[in-house]
């Protein structure tokens, strides 16, 4: 059976310079309504980067991601709130989506090249790669 074309593929990254970057693409929702837009091409909502704090890519429920600003909340709470960035995802993911009915899941990475996946749907194909030699690749 050929791979579904659906799904989202985002990465993050931070460079030998310290330069954060994210970027987010979609194949979209199965059954999708025609002419929908998803938050993945909504900077703000599926993807955001700000140099000096971290970078965030995000896929879920696109209606959720983008009536909380999904990735800029992450990175406003770790830059204003000084909030860690596992607190700052958890906290969007946990408490913010799941209280207007969302779900979806993020990778991040913050100025330090720290890296995290965090999801609050039933799973998520994701994966890490770093200098340091960390490999990590999961589902659940």
């Amino acid at each position: 059976m050929p791979p579904s074309p659906h799904g989202t593929v985002g990465a993050v990254a931070c460079d030998a310079s310290g330069n954060l970057a994210a970027a987010t693409s979609t194949g979209g929702m199965t059954n999708k309504r025609p002419g929908r837009v998803g938050d993945s091409p909504i900077i703000g909502a599926g993807t955001y980067a700000k140099n000096g704090v971290c970078a965030v890519s995000a896929t879920g429920h696109g209606e959720y991601f983008i009536r909380a600003v999904a990735a800029h909340h992450v990175v406003a709470a770790v830059e204003y709130r000084g909030l860690t960035l596992a607190q700052a995802a958890h906290e969007l993911l946990h408490v913010v989506l799941r209280g207007l009915g969302g779900e979806g899941g993020l990778i991040a990475i913050d100025r330090a090249g720290g890296v995290i996946m965090d999801f609050s749907s039933e799973g998520m194909f994701r994966g890490v790669r770093d200098a340091s030699g960390r490999r990590e690749i999961a589902i659940y």
